[in-house]
């Protein structure tokens, strides 16, 4: 990981003009040791967009003082990196209605047509 800080145009009075509170954190994905094979390539995979050079970015300038910023921004990261790697979901297994539920339905339609054919003026 590499951490940048530049300044930040947020929150801060005056001292945006002197302080160097935005922080970029970066992770080098692509030859990250840390992450299994497989973890790694789902990653990658699902990131593709996020990335360059297999790097991942990410900033944060939301507060005045550059702490909270890091903070912030290391807990953005470590959600994508979770997010990326969680397995994925099971498939839904297909399911029918039940007959009842698929009788009520017919019966609310046809309730539902008499009601509108009702309202209209006679022919």
């Amino acid at each position: 990981m590499s951490w940048r800080f530049s300044r930040s145009g947020g929150p801060g009075g005056q001292s945006v003009n002197t302080t160097d509170s935005r922080v970029s954190v970066s992770y080098d994905l692509a030859r990250s040791e840390a992450l299994s094979p497989v973890l790694r390539e789902r990653a990658l995979r699902r990131l593709a967009e996020r990335l360059v050079d297999g790097v991942l970015t990410v900033t944060a300038s939301d507060h005045r003082s550059q702490l909270a910023n890091r903070r912030a921004a290391l807990a953005r990261l470590t959600a994508l990196v979770e997010d990326a790697t969680a397995p994925p979901p099971k498939p839904r297994r297909p399911t029918r209605r039940t007959k009842g539920a698929h009788q009520r339905r017919l019966e609310e339609k046809k309730r539902r047509g008499d009601t509108k054919r009702l309202r209209q003026p006679p022919s």
